[in-house]
């Protein structure tokens, strides 16, 4: 995992930033939309590790000036087969990455912005690809594979988020 990642040259520091963000701004962002202080936690940190992993430039961009392809692979569309979701990968990253913003969405079952916040989170993988094959300067890869396990890991995050709803409150999806 740790070789995987050192390729992202701001993944770590975006994770800390995002962690000082997320702490300081919950409740805030919590009242303007009308969740838990947690749950809005949950939200800005899913959302920081996102940007994070995706949208800041490779390390051979910084040192090398490296640009990307401005192409797209799309030889993969629909979910990853079982084997590349159960070793560390761009599979498995991609999905664990929007199991908490899938999370807080579920936990927000609540709020009057959830449809708001679940279209935003369901766009994102696609403006993220669009990004990654527009801005070449940021040397990333575009690939239709990542928004299918984007996708999957925020479905997958927003049954967690539910189920720990209902354990907490007693009441399913709405």
């Amino acid at each position: 995992m740790r070789e995987y990642l050192a390729d992202f040259a701001w993944f770590w520091p975006g994770v800390g930033i995002t962690l000082v963000v997320g702490v300081a701004l919950g409740g805030r962002v919590g009242t303007a939309l009308g969740l838990r202080r947690a749950s809005a936690t949950l939200l800005l940190l899913g959302f920081g590790l996102i940007v994070s992993a995706t949208l800041t430039p490779s390390r051979e961009a910084l040192a090398f000036g490296t640009t990307g392809s401005g192409t797209c692979d799309l030889s993969r569309i629909g979910l990853a087969p079982l084997r590349q979701l159960i070793r560390f990968g761009d599979p498995a990253l991609n999905v664990f990455l929007y199991i908490p913003l899938g999370a807080a969405i579920g936990l927000a079952s609540r709020s009057r912005y959830r449809i708001a916040l679940a279209i935003g989170a369901a766009v994102m993988p696609f403006a993220i690809e669009a990004t990654q094959l527009t801005v070449t300067w940021l040397d990333r890869a575009c690939q239709s594979s990542d928004v299918s396990d984007n996708l999957t890991g925020l479905v997958v995050g927003a049954l967690i988020g539910w189920a720990v709803l209902f354990a907490l409150e007693g009441s399913g999806p709405p």
